[in-house]
């Protein structure tokens, strides 16, 4: 049986962000999942580029999903003085931070560290360089869309040292326009949880992650950012993580 015609681009979407925007893998993920032959539309073999309409069939062969099992994420507790993504200006990555060696020896998840296991992780978020904390290296396209797509909806918490650079305590009204009222690059930030952690420390909860959101939030206010650590991220918490030391993120864990 011949092949369909092709869906004509006004009337179809795109193969890889049908399967991204239904979760089950991200675009490029998709695409290498075509590549591989393991897509069929309406029983057909799928090609890179191709578009769908609504109500087609699409089948995944199972041997995407077991490769999709076998990926892992790495929740690191970031030192200050490394980048998240690419080596810049002299400071390297985290990612080289993950050896076998800084593997947490409490590490729940009870999965020897594996060369494979370093392949192809991509940070799932940043985490400026003056700043400490978790941060989440994947080699799962679905949980990197996940934290940081346009419409992730995942909070992320940080403790903030601060130093108010005015005369006596900060004014309330700080805090309430911490919380909204800011905006950065002439766009208005979402609401934010912004609370006194104790008397020279703030928590903050946000939904976005804009270039050093909170350092750039906290000058709006006269506060001098001392010191930045990220705790959580969704459910997922830092814990008792040293710093410079990975673990895996275990199979009941969930963002």
């Amino acid at each position: 049986m011949a092949p369909p015609d092709p869906v004509p681009p006004a009337e179809g979407i795109r193969l890889s962000k049908q399967l991204a925007d239904q979760g089950l893998a991200s675009r490029r993920e998709a695409d290498a999942w075509i590549e591989a032959g393991w897509v069929r539309v309406d029983g057909h073999p799928a090609v890179l580029g191709q578009r769908v309409r609504p109500g087609q069939r699409i089948d995944i062969d199972p041997a995407a999903r077991r490769e999709q099992a076998r990926r892992v994420t790495i929740l690191l507790h970031k030192p200050i003085g490394y980048v998240s993504g690419q080596a810049e200006d002299g400071y390297q990555p985290a990612a080289v931070l993950v050896t076998a060696a800084t593997h947490w020896r409490e590490d729940p998840v009870r999965l020897p560290s594996h060369f494979g296991h370093l392949r192809g992780l991509a940070p799932a978020g940043r985490l400026d360089i003056d700043s400490t904390g978790l941060l989440v290296l994947t080699q799962d396209g679905r949980i990197a869309k996940h934290l940081i797509g346009e419409d992730s909806k995942i909070e992320k918490e940080y403790l903030v040292r601060v130093r108010y650079r005015g005369a006596g305590r900060l004014p309330e009204e700080a805090i309430r326009r911490l919380q909204h009222g800011l905006s950065l690059d002439d766009r208005e930030l979402k609401p934010a949880k912004v609370s006194w952690q104790n008397e020279d420390q703030l928590r903050f909860v946000l939904r976005e992650g804009r270039k050093r959101q909170i350092r750039r939030m906290c000058e709006a206010v006269d506060l001098e950012v001392l010191g930045l650590k990220r705790v959580r991220i969704g459910s997922v918490v830092l814990g008792k993580l040293p710093v410079g030391q990975w673990r895996y993120l275990g199979p009941a864990e969930r963002f």
